[in-house]
């Protein structure tokens, strides 16, 4: 009976993996500000999805608190066909209710997060702060 309660919750630790993530209601919709991280594909370049979305993130998700409304991670997996490079590793999203919650946010944590990054990739990440429409 131990033993198979045990595996059970090794397979709920497995399966759960680190999807932490802060989630509201719908504040992320028409009008919300998008952050996007985008990491290019590229000779050479590597990038830890394990580290990005079990210490990264989270990482962020604490640094700004309840400022950031919730963040996202894509995966990249195909370019146009399946013959085609990925164009992204990942991608990360941050939305936020205004663009002062962001800057406010970012501003006094940017040394913690920038140097962060070689912990998990040698890509200089690409960004674009977006406001949602729809």
């Amino acid at each position: 009976m131990k033993t198979t309660l045990y595996l059970l919750l090794l397979v709920l630790f497995i399966i759960g993996g680190c999807t932490e993530n802060k989630e509201t209601s719908d504040s992320t919709g028409k009008g919300a500000i998008k952050v996007t991280i985008m990491y290019p594909n590229g000779v050479g370049k590597t990038f830890d999805m394990d580290y990005y979305s079990c210490r990264h993130m989270p990482m962020l998700a604490q640094l700004f608190g309840d400022k950031m409304k919730k963040y996202e991670i894509d995966k990249g997996l195909s370019g146009r066909t399946p013959e085609d490079e990925i164009p992204y590793l990942a991608i990360g999203y941050l939305y936020f209710d205004r663009l002062s919650d962001y800057q406010e946010a970012f501003g006094p944590n940017a040394e913690t997060i920038l140097s962060d990054i070689p912990n998990y990739t040698n890509i200089q990440p690409l960004v674009q702060i977006s406001e949602v429409v729809r």
